[in-house]
């Protein structure tokens, strides 16, 4: 029982934590600035608050700009003051910039949506192992539906000056662009497709994707400080990255340019947000078409979509629910850098907000701060409706679906992701993302199978569900064609991630999540046990051999896992030079992970060979178990490819 007592008082001090950070966060919520006065004020609490350097933020409705400014430093070193000029990093919020190119050259009749891109470009290489029913398509490439893995650390990585080509980049490092499923199946968020379609555009205009965006939309758009390029533009003005300690990062050549290089001002992003909210126009000139931007704002391509899916990822353009609204926007992030545009297009509504600090939570309040103030401006009659939807082939109402149960049983129940962004780290949300569904009368509440997040759902057909919030289908049942029968989810604040789910057994379900539990307190027992056994030899106190032998192997288990987090949490601080190449970091933890899995074979079978003679029973039955979970750890670990993992193929 002694021995317990730590675990209970840190599982107490745990609990007390969570209470406390909810009551803080309770505290936190503001009332909504009724004026820009008290807007202004409301900002500089927050940047004071979260210690951004700098912002720049503009807001346009239906008359015109609402509030424009740039706030704080711009270089902290040197005491230089941002201003609307000031040139900011955006990250991915650059891929609008590549899908609004395609889309130039889909009005200039050069190219279209549905051109494959083996004809395309047969010279760049990836792999399609459903070529032959479900090839790639332009469509895909831009909403992120081609099944391809993220870039790899090596293309994240990448840093040559001066920049490489598009080709040459694409050449780098062509491993990640293999298809996991079948193209149009499911969406994975990636920076690759975007930038062998801005590759696509170089190759049809006969331009570099730099000239081609420059001539059709900073010519044009009159975005005199923005580029994808480290040139006079960006040097001339520049506004300092900083990272969570507030030091200044260096620039980085992204290898994949046009998904994450762009730079540029809050006056120029003004001119590209009035290209939005004025559907395609700027200055009385139709530089594209609204049916353009209705389609970069439709996603088309994925099979939830095709059901009749009203949110998700567009052409580089998503869906973002925000209370009753949906607001359309892309964000960006890279280290010392955050940025991102959004808008309501029927309320001719929206903002941009570029900070030099990648500081999530401080962004994510400035963000919500902005667009309660913009939605608390509009009616709420205007708000989208949650109109009744009438099945085509049974020709049945939103009320008849109501009243019937045939679909219920059918889509309760538990269910895990198969739609990793990055496969290397699929496990994680394999366990950490597991969603429950289950109906209430006939509301369809999802949960989650570890944390208390709801979002409630009616049914409009026999596979096609409206969020009870913004009134838009956003649950679509389909059929995979590797998996079977899957729902497609584009939730939370952000639709961006449209998670594809696949139901699992609830008994092997919560069982792994048991396991999980259980592993995380035996790594945190053995660190009070290691402790205590080096008191113990402190004090000259002997064991006897068999207990030794017992528990040596999970101990070993349990510190060779806590190796690994502390190699983790090194390379933290700089993962493109820690796991882009055999590092002492990168190394280690492929060693330890092939450490984890001996000790832990090694310790079940110690349990299996050792009897319980000399042996205290309390202590032999939980090395005997202590042993069981970290062998299904491994087990687990070994399935999605964890152990011996290198993180630089």
């Amino acid at each position: 029982m002694k021995n317990l007592r730590p675990i209970l008082l840190l599982l107490i001090t745990f609990f007390l934590f969570c209470l406390s950070v909810q009551a803080n966060q309770s505290r936190e919520r503001h009332q909504s600035p009724s004026n820009i006065e008290e807007l202004k004020v409301a900002l500089a609490d927050l940047m004071q608050h979260y210690k951004v350097p700098a912002a720049g933020i503009t807001m346009i409705d239906k008359q015109g700009l609402v509030y424009f400014d740039a706030i704080g430093l711009a270089n902290r070193e040197e005491n230089i003051s941002v201003n609307t000029d000031s040139v900011f990093r955006l990250g991915s919020t650059s891929k609008m910039l590549v899908a609004l190119s395609v889309l130039k050259l889909v009005e200039d009749k050069k190219l279209s949506l549905q051109d494959k891109l083996v004809d395309l470009a047969p010279e760049i290489e990836f792999n399609n192992p459903y070529a032959a029913t479900h090839p790639i398509r332009i469509m895909h490439l831009l909403e992120h539906t081609t099944g391809w893995d993220e870039q790899h650390y090596p293309e994240f990585a990448h840093n040559q000056t001066p920049p490489i080509s598009l080709k040459d980049g694409l050449d780098f490092h062509p491993h990640s662009r293999t298809s996991r499923w079948h193209p149009g199946s499911r969406y994975a968020y990636n920076n690759t497709g975007p930038t062998v379609a801005a590759y696509i555009v170089e190759k049809v205009s006969g331009k570099t994707f730099e000239a081609f965006v420059q001539t059709h939309f900073f010519n044009m758009l009159d975005m005199q400080h923005s580029t994808f390029l480290y040139d006079e533009v960006f040097t001339s003005m520049p506004t300092v990255g900083y990272d969570d300690k507030n030091r200044p990062i260096d620039y980085h050549h992204f290898i994949n340019r046009p998904a994450s290089a762009l730079n540029s001002s809050i006056k120029d992003m003004t001119n590209l947000l009035t290209l939005f909210i004025q559907r395609g126009q700027f200055n009385g000139t139709q530089i594209l078409s609204e049916q353009s931007l209705v389609r970069m704002e439709t996603p088309s391509s994925s099979l939830s979509a095709q059901k009749g899916m009203q949110t998700g990822y567009g052409l580089s353009n998503y869906s973002a629910g925000y209370k009753q609204w949906v607001y359309r926007e892309h964000r960006g992030g890279i280290e010392g850098y955050m940025s991102e545009i959004s808008y309501i297009p029927e309320q001719q509504t929206g903002h941009v907000i570029l900070l030099n600090t990648k500081n999530i939570a401080a962004f994510q309040k400035i963000s919500n701060l902005i667009k309660d103030y913009e939605t608390q401006q509009l009616s709420r009659s205007e708000a989208p409706a949650a109109v009744l939807l009438m099945d085509q082939k049974t020709n049945k109402t939103e009320e008849a679906f109501l009243a019937s149960t045939q679909t219920k049983p059918a889509i309760e129940g538990l269910y895990y992701e198969i739609n990793p962004r990055v496969e290397l780290f699929s496990f994680i949300n394999y366990i950490s993302n597991m969603k429950t569904f289950s109906f209430d009368e006939n509301t369809l509440i999802q949960g989650k199978a570890i944390g208390a997040s709801k979002n409630y759902y009616h049914p409009v057909s026999d596979d096609l569900y409206r969020s009870d919030e913004t009134g838009l289908i956003s649950l679509a049942r389909v059929v995979d064609p590797i998996e079977g029968e899957v729902l497609h989810y584009a939730y939370g604040a952000s639709a961006v991630k449209t998670s594809v789910l696949k139901k699992i057994n609830p008994w092997l379900g919560y069982t792994q999540l048991l396991i999980g539990f259980l592993w995380l307190l035996i790594i945190i027992f053995s660190l009070f046990k290691t402790l205590g056994i080096g008191i113990a030899k402190l004090r000259g106190r002997s064991v006897p051999i068999e207990v030794k032998q017992l528990r040596r192997w999970p101990l070993l288990a349990s510190w060779a896992f806590i190796s690994i987090w502390g190699l983790l949490f090194v390379a933290g601080s700089n993962p493109y030079y820690y796991m882009a190449g055999p590092t002492i970091v990168s190394i280690g933890i492929m060693l330890m992970t092939i450490i984890f899995a001996l000790c832990s074979v090694f310790a079940i079978a110690t349990v299996f060979i050792k009897k319980s003679n000399n042996v205290n029973k309390s202590s032999y039955w939980y090395y005997t178990i202590a042993s069981g979970v970290h062998f299904c750890v491994m087990l687990f670990l070994l399935k999605f490819g964890v152990i011996g993992i290198i993180f630089w193929a």
